[in-house]
């Protein structure tokens, strides 16, 4: 994170109540449970992390792809001096073996999923990568975690996909409430690594402008510390399956962001806004619920959980059997078109179609 932004009052900018932790008491149910967090050197896992050994667990074991993130990790766990028995794995979500050797070895009874691929215009150019990370990642792991509970880091992107990364998050909600776990949708998480609020700062420290998709775009923002407080209470939630999701007043523009960035980041320079219009797989607005879906009360304050329509799981697992099969094979189209019969609402972008048609040209030709 661009040390910069930490200066930022982000409750100035929402406007908006903050989504507050669990009460103490109740986390003391987690004091005894062992936990596994998947992707734990990205942003919100390892604040989820460093979270959780707060609790003082009996064990925690943090997973992560990347030997960069892991290692960063690593050095934080030392420097804040936790004294909470802790296991560094490095390794994909997909790898099987590891998966079943951590729960061989450590039976995490608890599992935090937050390792999939999020950024929308690279999976679009990378939809086999996405699919076999997003999708069969999150299979891998919830057939190894069986008897543990699987808490799915999910997305608003889900919602009537426009990307292939909200479409394999769909399904990845779709196996793991048919397993019994529990799925939270966040919305775009405020100066997580990567995020819209990092270029924008790089943009104004180099004078700017700060890019801007277009004047109308919407989203929907959570803090670190908000996407953290709702990923315990999805923990703690009683009855799962249940997918669950902020319960937001409005979202934000993003020239808004920007204009309360330049603000408070340059107040004494003039920066301007330019329009580069939407890419691939972006959409003018986010929503939470999709028109098949309704909203219902949530045990935490300032969260909703929301009624959605599922496949059975024998049609789940056939449909992800096809799936699989046009994935070994390479075949773009032949997946595009599995994705669709498992998300019926998913609209693949002009840029993924094109992409899935020159490939299949190759392999005719």
């Amino acid at each position: 994170m661009i040390s910069c932004t930490k200066m930022l009052d982000w409750g100035d900018f929402l406007a908006r109540p903050e989504i507050e932790p669990p009460a103490d008491d109740t986390l003391k149910r987690l004091h005894q449970t062992p936990v596994l967090v998947v992707g734990a050197g990205g942003s919100i896992g390892s604040a989820l992390a460093m979270r959780l050994a707060a609790l003082e667990p009996p064990r925690l074991v943090l997973l992560d792809a990347s030997e960069s993130n892991l290692y960063t990790l690593q050095r934080q766990w030392d420097e804040a001096g936790v004294d909470v028995p802790t296991e560094f794995w490095l390794g994909s979500v997909g790898d099987r073996a590891l998966l079943e050797d951590i729960f061989a070895q450590r039976s995490p009874k608890l599992v935090f999923h937050a390792g999939a691929f999020k950024h929308v215009p690279l999976l679009e150019d990378q939809p086999l990568a996405a699919i076999e990370n997003n999708v069969f990642g999150t299979l891998t792991l919830v057939e190894a975690a069986a008897g543990a509970r699987v808490i799915l880091l999910s997305t608003d992107k889900a919602v009537a996909p426009a990307s292939i990364m909200g479409a394999t998050k769909r399904i990845a909600e779709q196996i793991v409430l048919s397993a019994g776990g529990t799925a939270l949708r966040l919305g775009n998480v405020l100066a997580s690594r990567g995020s819209v609020v990092e270029v924008f700062a790089r943009q104004i420290a180099t004078g700017g402008p700060l890019s801007v998709t277009g004047a109308a775009v919407s989203r929907y923002f959570v803090t670190l510390d908000e996407a953290v407080n709702m990923l315990l209470f999805a923990a703690l939630e009683a009855e799962p399956p249940v997918l669950l999701a902020p319960a937001l007043p409005a979202a934000h523009r993003i020239t808004d962001l920007a204009s309360f960035m330049i603000r408070e980041l340059a107040p004494d320079r003039s920066i301007s806004v330019c329009f580069t219009g939407l890419r691939a797989g972006d959409k003018e607005a986010e929503q939470f619920l999709s028109r098949a879906e309704t909203a219902g009360p949530a045990p935490a304050k300032g969260m909703i959980s929301i009624a959605s329509p599922a496949l059975a799981n024998d049609k789940l697992r056939t449909a992800l059997a096809r799936l699989r099969m046009a994935l070994d094979a390479r075949d773009v189209m032949e997946a595009l078109r599995h994705l669709q019969a498992l998300v019926p609402e998913y609209r693949p972008s002009q840029t993924l179609l094109s992409l899935a048609a020159e490939r299949s040209a190759r392999v005719t030709a």
